[in-house]
């Protein structure tokens, strides 16, 4: 036996032995405890780096691993390919960008395979086949006709390089997570969903998911965020009436003030008349924003 080992000559056999017999092809088998194992689908944006090894061999281990306890394993791959990330590096290369995704797949591909991972290749997609996303489109204009989604402006993240919308989270000291660009802030046109008819059902049926890790509950009770309250208005003179969410009306007799975001309509219509408020407001759109903000479904009543 050799004392060392040697990659090039004992793996391409054991990965032809697996790929000619469909090794880790799943199967109907009512027999046997079904497991199904999905790793986050790489961006087909240029070639395999250590992240992605570290990444989908802890996928690959675990699907082994219960495999190995007799279990009826899927573990499927594919390829997060519809995006301006693919896009815009095919521009940087000058190149069409249908061609350089799929040029960048099969590159890929055949990296995952070199690495011996079990996955069932019968199973791959790509996001940007028609095939998979006219699901996708169909599944929204359910929504749009059901009035699930609307249409309003808000203000987002801006990298001009990119030229798209970042997360509180891509913003790395003011720039862009990938181009390195400064961020700017600016509103645009956006869809939403309107998960917040839902809230209360997605709530109490948390208490019926019996094998969730407790604390996992815990995290999707913070996140929707219920809170119990009354939504009030104020009128502000030379501008109208201030909506305001408290989850304390009977405190209300004591309040002293009122205070709006700096991009608040209000507080840039303050900056019209006072060079003061105006260099305030300069100030603290500069502030660096160290995580993301949202706000908390509110449950009206009135007053």
């Amino acid at each position: 036996m050799n004392e060392h080992y040697q990659p090039q000559a004992i793996e391409p056999n054991a990965q032809q032995y697996w790929e000619d017999n469909q090794s880790f092809k799943a199967v109907d088998d009512t027999s046997r405890e079904k497991f199904y194992c999905l790793s986050m689908f790489p961006y087909p944006s240029g070639r395999l780096h250590m992240g992605h090894v570290r990444n989908y061999t802890i996928g690959d281990v675990v699907s082994r691993y219960q495999r190995m306890q007799g279990k009826n394993v899927l573990q499927p791959m594919g390829w997060d390919a519809f995006g301006l990330p693919a896009e815009n590096a095919a521009i940087n290369n000058k190149v069409a960008p249908a061609k350089w995704t799929y040029e960048n797949i099969d590159y890929m591909r055949n990296q995952l395979k070199q690495m011996g991972f079990g996955y069932d290749w019968s199973r791959e997609l790509a996001t940007c086949h028609p095939e998979y996303y006219r699901w996708e489109q169909w599944f929204f204009t359910r929504l749009l006709k059901k009035g699930l989604v609307y249409k309003r402006e808000s203000e987002v993240n801006w990298d001009p390089v990119d030229q798209t919308v970042l997360a509180n989270e891509q913003v790395i000291d003011g720039r862009g997570w990938r181009s390195g660009a400064l961020v700017e802030r600016k509103k645009i046109p956006q869809w939403f969903l309107k998960i917040t008819d839902y809230a209360d059902q997605l709530l109490d049926d948390l208490d019926k998911l019996e094998h969730w890790p407790e604390q996992v509950k815990t995290m999707q009770r913070n996140w929707i965020g219920r809170s119990k309250g009354a939504e009030v208005s104020f009128k502000v003179d030379n501008y109208g009436d201030l909506q305001v969410f408290t989850t304390r009306p009977d405190t209300l007799m004591g309040v002293t003030y009122l205070a709006v975001a700096a991009q608040h309509p209000l507080a840039l219509k303050a900056a019209e008349t006072s060079a003061e408020i105006a260099a305030f407001i300069d100030d603290c759109k500069n502030v660096k924003v160290a995580e993301a903000t949202w706000l908390p479904w509110k449950r009206k009543a009135s007053i």
